[in-house]
């Protein structure tokens, strides 16, 4: 577990410098710079952009993290294995690039008389670059993260893109740019991550060039399975974070419904953020303790992690609803005061997603992968039949009930098959003392009487919540990780 704290702390650093930076620029700068249509737009234009780079790769980012410990050498040639992944991705992205743009001319005809429809046309040729650039990094991020060095592509994503958009969003408070430019500099960031992160690898000399070796091509068969297997899961996976929006734009028609659903959505993912930085290396542990065969050692990250991740996770989620008018007043826009509700069911799929742990990773790098591919389009299916009952009927909340049922129903699969199948299990007595612990926080900072001013008003409430959950969570010891970790920042004599 040392490497797994050791850059988990640094990813959480990183991922939280670029969660404040990104509340700036979600909650100040687009609301007062940005009408809903742009915002909606950009959010769509974002998923879009993710779910085609998730299919033109067909599956190579899980083909990278389960082979790649198989094909692992000291020379750094690793049997070809980069040369695979380098064809593998032109080829594909190349294809599908080109079916994406014999069906421009449907996609275009589909929204031409929706809200917003202006800006897809406009605009529609931003989308390809981008999966382009998305898919380029992504498997570069995997490689970096098979020699466990994932921070920089951490910091890239999470703080350097977001400088880049606050950069742009001050030049267009201050007229000098329009919103063209604006999609402009944000996809230059893009061109720059890839850069970066490619001179980093390069650099490292951890992988070399070389022909496909026998044993790579002798697999191609299993290995182009799999790719297959996990494309479907993963881009199925995309897709659940994403059917919600793409269903809304389809079924409101409206592309401010979009920008206040997906403006939610993004403060709710903050939620998610100590399972991001624990999941980045715990992946990798997992994917070589199964080439290993290390069941305890599986478990025991998959304990360890499910409770971690449910503790920050319910501390930031309590922190957020109980400065609800803060967020509002930050939010600007009066059109976001009466859906509140909306955040609370998104943040709630989000807390159940992380205390499931890694359930889904553990049976992804394992040889019942075709399980998680059936789990998840089996939550696809019913979350797409939810958002086609529930959109027409409740608007944005429709959509956030069916995100919630969609994020249970995959865990409960996932936990049900690795209890069953590997007799493996996260839950505990800790889970139970988190929810005490949440009830009575929650409590304190919802019934702590309004100050005046917002900002005290905030930072006080926030200090009482902080307190309340932090004290007994460390003298009832819910988590020796987190207990080892204050001990050694504050009481730098004493150990967990």
């Amino acid at each position: 577990m040392d490497l797994i704290k050791k850059q988990g702390f640094y990813n959480s650093i990183v991922l939280y410098a670029g969660t404040a930076l990104g509340f700036f620029n979600l909650i100040i700068l687009f609301q007062r710079n940005l009408t809903l249509e742009e915002i909606g737009f950009f959010n769509l234009m974002n998923s879009i952009a993710l779910l085609y780079a998730q299919v033109a790769s067909i599956g190579i980012n899980n083909i990278i993290l389960k082979y790649f410990p198989h094909y692992r050498t000291d020379d750094k040639k690793h049997g070809g294995f980069v040369s695979f992944i380098i064809i593998w991705c032109t080829v594909n992205f190349l294809v599908f690039t080109l079916i994406f743009f014999v069906f421009k001319d449907p996609i275009i005809a589909h929204y031409k008389d929706e809200a917003g429809s202006a800006l897809l046309v406009k605009y529609f040729y931003f989308v390809a670059p981008l999966a382009g650039l998305t898919m380029v990094f992504t498997v570069m991020e995997s490689m970096a993260i098979t020699v466990f060095k994932n921070i920089l592509s951490s910091f890239l994503r999470e703080v350097v893109l977001r400088v880049f958009t606050t950069i742009s969003l001050l030049l267009i408070a201050g007229s000098l740019i329009n919103y063209y430019n604006f999609l402009n500099i944000y996809v230059f960031a893009n061109v720059l991550m890839v850069l970066v992160l490619f001179y980093s690898i390069y650099k490292s000399k951890q992988f070399k060039i070389a022909p496909i070796s026998q044993q790579v091509k002798s697999q191609r068969t299993e290995v182009v399975k799999y790719g297959f297997f996990t494309l479907l899961s993963a881009t199925s996976f995309v897709l659940l974070q994403s059917l919600d929006t793409l269903m809304l734009s389809t079924l409101t028609k409206d592309l401010d419904v979009i920008g206040i659903y997906s403006t939610f959505f993004a403060i709710a993912i903050v939620i998610s953020l100590p399972a991001r930085a624990l999941g980045r290396t715990s992946v990798q542990v997992i994917s070589q303790a199964w080439v290993e065969n290390d069941l305890p050692k599986i478990g025991k990250i998959y304990r360890k992690t499910s409770v971690v991740q449910m503790l920050i996770g319910c501390l930031l989620f309590i922190g957020l609803i109980v400065n609800k008018q803060f967020i509002i007043v930050l939010l600007h826009k009066p059109e976001y005061a009466g859906y509140f509700g909306v955040f609370i069911i998104v943040g709630s799929a989000f807390l159940t997603d992380i205390t499931g742990g890694l359930n889904g990773h553990i049976i992804n790098l394992s040889k019942y992968y075709r399980y998680t591919t059936y789990f998840i389009v089996g939550t696809v299916g019913i979350c797409a039949l939810a958002n086609w009952i529930l959109i027409p009927i409740m608007g944005m909340m429709g959509a956030a009930i069916a995100y919630l049922i969609a994020m249970f129903t995959i865990n409960f699969l996932s936990w049900l098959f690795v209890k069953v199948k590997f007799g493996l299990q996260p839950f505990n007595k800790a889970h139970i003392l988190i929810l005490l612990v949440s009830a009575v926080a929650l409590a304190a900072g919802y019934y702590m009487p309004t100050l005046k001013n917002i900002w005290v008003d905030m930072c006080a409430r926030s200090l009482l919540v902080l307190v309340v959950y932090a004290v007994p969570t460390y003298f009832l010891k819910i988590s020796d990780d987190v207990n080892y970790t204050v001990n050694k920042i504050i009481f730098k004599n004493k150990t967990a």
